[in-house]
């Protein structure tokens, strides 16, 4: 990986700054103008956990003229950040490596890693649980009273959003994890606290999710407590080894004390 020097000119460091960006934006630019002639394909592989809920046989309808262009840029370019993601990791590392001390960039590749699968396994738990529960409770809101019309831009955005959303809910646990190791945040007040823990998330979920359906915000909310309370279970754990055992009461200070005497 290309790394610059540590201490640079501002300049020099907005010059590097502007490069791995340009590269960055180049890549997902190019990646979406090949994916483009896929996209027909890609989106059928969208919609195919709610296709039982598309009227005459899973059609979806454009409205414009230009909809079929738009719809088709958006998922080719969903699916070029998708696919560009270790060259954005690659050169967003390639940034900030130099500002992080030797016993820090030690961390980098486990938490490159969990970030990653973290990321895509909320993606692929949304493909595969969230998106027919939460089409089919949707539309069932409209079957009363009303025929269905499957509007092409508007299923797809929500199936983008709501994958995005649970993508980015499955970082929490990395978060969580590190604001306890490093008693940014001690342990115990994660673990006394959890009770307004809890509401704070269920909340999280509510604004997270595109659709504003109760499934979508109750499946999502039962998830990330389970992570949180995985992340929680993994960094007692590392405080354990690493501190012992009273370091789960810690406060902040205690924590900066300790760090003096070693």
């Amino acid at each position: 990986m290309p790394v610059g020097p540590a201490k640079m000119p501002l300049f020099d460091h907005l010059s590097e700054l502007r490069r791995r960006l340009t590269i960055i934006v180049v890549c997902i630019l190019v990646t979406a103008v090949v994916i483009y002639a896929a996209t027909p394909t890609l989106i059928q592989l969208l919609i195919d956990p709610i296709r039982e809920f598309i009227p005459n046989n899973g059609q979806l309808y454009i409205t414009t003229a230009l909809g079929g262009f738009t719809l088709r840029f958006k998922v080719s370019m969903f699916f070029a950040v998708i696919v560009c993601c270790p060259i954005i990791i690659f050169q967003t590392l390639g940034f900030f490596m130099p500002a992080l001390r030797p016993n820090e960039q030690r961390w980098v590749v486990p938490t490159v890693t969990a970030l990653v699968f973290l990321f895509f396994f909320g993606m692929v738990f949304c493909y595969l649980v969230i998106l027919n529960a939460t089409f089919g409770w949707m539309l069932d809101q409209t079957t009363d009273f009303g025929a269905i019309f499957a509007n092409a831009e508007d299923y797809i955005n929500i199936i983008m959003l709501l994958e995005l959303g649970f993508g980015a809910a499955f970082e929490l646990p990395l978060v969580i994890f590190y604001l306890s190791i490093f008693h940014v945040v001690p342990y115990k007040t994660f673990r006394e606290g959890w009770r307004g823990i809890y509401v704070g998330l269920l909340a999280g979920s509510a604004v997270v999710t595109p659709d504003a359906s109760p499934v979508t915000m109750f499946l999502m909310f039962g998830a990330v407590v389970i992570l949180y309370e995985i992340s929680l279970f993994v960094a007692r754990r590392v405080l354990i080894a690493r501190d012992g055992k009273a370091s789960l009461k810690w406060t902040r200070e205690e924590y900066e004390e300790h760090k003096l005497e070693d």
